[in-house]
C-alpha cells in the first residue's frame, strides 16, 4: 500500500554556513528592535549620497549591534552604525576596515554588546544580499557561531515604515557558489519601547500633520490631557465593538474577548468616590511639593541678594575710610618731601669742600707752678 505525499524541504535555523555540513539549532529566535536603532537607520537613509548613475543602487547598509541572551534565543538590537559601500549591476564593495574600526570603537564604549548582523534600506533580496549576509555570518568577521540577522527597513518618503527580519540558510550545490548563495528565512520581531519612548515617538509622529513637519514639545499638563483623550477614545471604540457583538452585528473574536477579560480583571475594584478622593489627595500632595519648591527657590534667591548687598556695603565703608585718612592726615609723600629737603640742607652744609687752614706755631712750654702752702 502506497501513500502519495507531496515533496517538501524541511529547514531549521542554521548557525553559520560551512563547506562540509550544516550546523543546526532548533531554538526559536525572537528579535527586539529598539527605536533608536530605527531612527539611526532612517537618518542614514536621508543623508545618503545619491549617485547620478542609473546602474548604481540607492540603498545603504550598516551593522547592527546589541545584546544577545546566553542561549541565543533572544536578541535585542540596541543601535547601529553605517558602513560605506558601492554597488552596481556587476559587483558590490564594502569597506571592511571601516567596519572593523567602528565595531572596535563601539565595543569599547559598550563592552556588553556584540555584533548581531546588518541592515539595509531595501526589501529586495538578491545575490549581493547573500554575499553580505555570508560576510556577517562568517567565523572571521561575523557573528559565528550565532546566525547573522538581516534587517530591512523601507525608507521611501511618503510611505509607512515597514521592517522585516531574516536569518539565512546556506543553499549551494558546490563550495564555490556557497559564498554568494543563501536562503533568507523570515523570523518574528517586534519594536520594543517603554512609556517614555512611546511619548517621544508620538511627538515625532505628530509632526506629519503640520506643513512645516515640526512638532513643539508640549507641557506636562497638555500631555496628560492628550493621554486622557486618547484613553477615552479607546474606551469608546471598545464599547462600540462590544455592543456590536452583543447585538450580533459583528462576528465575535475569542482572542480579543480574552484580552478584554484580562484587561478588566486588572482594574481595581473600587467605587468612584474612593478614586476621586485618592485623586484629590494626590493633587494636594503635588501642590504642596510645588509650594515648598517655590519657597526654597525664593529663599535661596533672597539670601544671594542679601550677601551681595553686604559685600557692596563693606566695600563702600572701606572706601570712605581711605578718603578720610587722606583729608585729615598729611600724606607720606609730603613728609618724605620735607625730609628730603632737610637732608638737602644738611648735605649743603657738610658736603661742600673746605678751604685748607694755615699751620699754627707750636706754643712754648709753660713753667710749672709752685705748690701752694696749705692754709690753716
Amino acid at each position: 500500500m502506497s501513500v502519495d505525499t507531496e515533496p517538501f524541504l524541511h529547514l531549521s535555523r542554521p548557525l553559520a554556513p560551512t563547506p562540509l555540513s550544516y550546523q543546526n539549532s532548533v531554538a526559536p529566535l525572537s528579535i527586539n528592535i529598539q527605536p533608536q536603532a530605527i531612527l539611526s537607520i532612517l537618518d542614514h537613509a536621508t543623508r545618503r549620497d545619491i549617485r547620478p548613475a542609473p546602474t548604481s543602487s540607492s540603498r545603504v547598509i550598516g551593522a547592527l549591534v546589541g545584546m544577545r541572551s546566553e542561549d541565543g534565543s533572544e536578541v535585542s538590537v540596541g543601535s547601529s552604525f553605517a558602513i560605506p559601500h558601492t554597488e552596481n549591476e556587476d559587483q558590490v564593495e564594502v569597506d571592511v576596515e571601516y567596519q572593523k574600526n567602528m565595531l572596535s570603537l563601539h565595543l569599547r564604549a559598550h563592552p556588553r554588546e556584540v555584533l548581531l548582523g546588518w541592515y539595509t534600506t531595501s526589501h529586495e533580496l538578491n545575490s549581493f544580499s547573500a554575499l553580505i549576509q555570508n560576510f556577517f555570518a562568517s567565523p572571521e568577521t561575523g557573528t559565528f557561531p550565532h546566525p547573522a540577522i538581516h534587517l530591512t527597513v523601507s525608507a521611501d518618503p511618503g510611505t509607512d515604515i515597514q521592517t522585516r527580519t531574516y536569518i539565512s540558510a546556506p543553499v549551494a550545490v558546490n563550495a564555490e557558489r556557497a559564498s554568494e548563495s543563501c536562503l533568507f528565512i523570515p523570523v518574528p520581531h517586534r519594536l520594543a519601547y517603554n512609556d517614555s519612548e512611546r511619548s517621544a515617538l508620538d511627538t515625532i509622529a505628530s509632526a506629519k500633520e503640520s506643513e512645516a513637519r515640526t512638532a513643539p514639545v508640549i507641557t506636562d499638563v497638555a500631555s496628560l490631557t492628550k493621554t486622557l483623550e486618547y484613553t477615552l477614545n479607546l474606551i469608546d471604540r471598545t464599547s462600540e465593538y462590544v455592543a456590536a457583538v452583543v447585538d450580533e452585528e459583528e462576528e465575535p473574536n475569542n482572542a480579543l474577548g480574552q484580552l478584554l477579560m484580562s484587561a478588566l480583571s486588572l482594574a481595581p475594584k473600587v467605587d468612584a468616590t474612593t478614586i476621586e478622593a485618592d485623586f484629590n489627595n494626590h493633587i494636594q500632595d503635588v501642590l504642596m511639593v510645588s509650594y515648598l519648591a517655590n519657597s526654597i527657590r525664593t529663599q535661596i534667591d533672597l539670601s544671594q541678594r542679601l550677601a551681595t548687598a553686604t559685600l557692596a556695603t563693606d566695600d563702600g565703608t572701606k572706601a570712605d575710610g581711605k578718603d578720610g585718612d587722606k583729608d585729615g592726615k598729611p600724606e607720606r609723600g609730603e613728609r618724605g618731601g620735607r625730609g628730603g629737603k632737610r637732608g638737602g640742607r644738611g648735605g649743603g652744609r657738610g658736603g661742600g669742600q673746605r678751604e685748607p687752614r694755615e699751620p699754627r706755631e707750636p706754643r712754648e712750654p709753660r713753667e710749672p707752678r709752685e705748690p701752694r702752702e696749705p692754709t690753716e
